[in-house]
């Protein structure tokens, strides 16, 4: 039998496989060792997630343009539907399980706070990231990618959002008997949205002349519906296993910054479930399809302004806290600066970079109130 004797003032655990004692010094630099390393593996984790998704939305917007060359659906409708109702569809998964089978009232507030969270992103970040792809530019290129901003359709976009928006954040305040009811009606509202956008018509010349051959036959000129079914089907699966991923490591990475779950979840994750939605407004961009990078934000806004809404408003009591309030509030003044300023033919290329700083004010807010 080992005799150990305790140093005064100093606690010794014994090591049962060693028969040996630590000291609490000792103790605590092994677990902050352990706890460095924790950290590196999340942020190393945090990137190959990033890097995931991004090579996912390469593919993704690739399978998707084809995809809906072949179902002659309109050019533009393949970044305010198509593209934007994949990237959406995990997340507003999400939103159903929370409010839906969520054990708990704050699982289930997750879920109205993501409802509320994708909007505010995509109306802040996302236009910023398309006004940084334009400075991107130089000379006559950027004019040329200017020139082919379809301001009309932008403008009424914008309006028909803060429409539905506005009613999403005033339900919010209130309660009364039949509030579950209307939720039917922002599914209706989207409906509605995808008939108008689908019967366009359509730039069927234009849209075949820039479409890259299908990532997975490079070397077909017309691939097989099953092959573009297949790469699509392949990277939005990617793309929702690399977001959750993402999300977790913010979620580990939150303590470190000395943030409580409660503002993870408000600050963090909403960027990290619109990611793809960004990812690929930065490629179409990159191709100069601007067009379809301001079709798959617009589209975006519209199905997390309706469907993941419709779902918190008929299974939750839909009351929002007051961060959920602020981030509304933010998220209106963000679309309604947007708006005024394609009204007034004033929407530069710096201007909507600009936006993003909204977010950060949204930040500022939540944090004071936070702290």
């Amino acid at each position: 039998m080992v005799n150990l004797r305790p140093i005064p003032g100093d606690f010794l655990e014994v090591d049962h496989r060693s028969a040996r004692a630590r000291p609490r010094s000792v103790r605590a630099k092994l677990c902050s060792r352990c706890t460095a390393a924790g950290m590196t593996a999340t942020i190393v984790l945090l990137l190959v997630s990033a890097a995931v998704i991004y090579v996912s939305c390469e593919y993704f917007v690739n399978g998707v343009e084809w995809a809906g060359r072949g179902l002659g659906v309109a050019h533009g409708a393949v970044g305010t539907v198509l593209a934007a109702f994949g990237t959406a569809l995990p997340e507003s998964v999400v939103t159903f399980v929370a409010v839906v089978f969520g054990d708990s009232a704050a699982q289930k507030e997750i879920g109205v706070g993501a409802a509320l969270g994708g909007p505010l992103v995509l109306g802040t970040i996302a236009y910023a990231v398309v006004g940084l792809a334009f400075l991107a530019r130089k000379g006559e290129r950027r004019q040329a990618l200017l020139e082919s901003v379809d301001t009309g359709k932008l403008t009424r976009d914008q309006a028909q959002f803060m429409a539905i928006f506005a009613v999403n954040v005033a339900l919010g305040l209130v309660a009364f008997a039949i509030k579950p009811w209307l939720g039917a009606l922002l599914v209706i509202a989207y409906g509605r949205y995808v008939w108008e956008e689908m019967r366009h018509p359509d730039e069927a010349g234009a849209a075949a002349a820039e479409l890259a051959p299908l990532k997975l036959r490079p070397r077909v000129r017309e691939p097989a519906t099953g092959w573009v079914v297949v790469q699509t089907a392949m990277a939005l699966g990617a793309i929702f296993f690399g977001s959750r991923l993402f999300v977790h490591q913010l979620d580990a990475l939150g303590p470190w910054l000395g943030l409580s779950p409660q503002l993870v979840a408000l600050l963090l994750s909403p960027v990290a479930t619109e990611l793809p939605e960004m990812l690929n407004v930065v490629i179409w961009m990159r191709q100069g399809k601007v067009a379809l990078a301001l079709g798959n934000i617009s589209g975006a806004m519209m199905i997390q302004a309706t469907i993941p809404s419709a779902f918190g408003i008929l299974f939750t009591p839909w009351l929002l806290s007051r961060p959920l309030v602020w981030a509304g509030v933010i998220t209106m003044i963000a679309v309604a600066t947007l708006f005024a300023l394609l009204r007034s033919q004033a929407l530069g290329p710096a201007r909507l970079s600009l936006v993003g700083l909204f977010y950060a004010l949204f930040a500022a807010g939540l944090l004071l109130v936070g702290g």
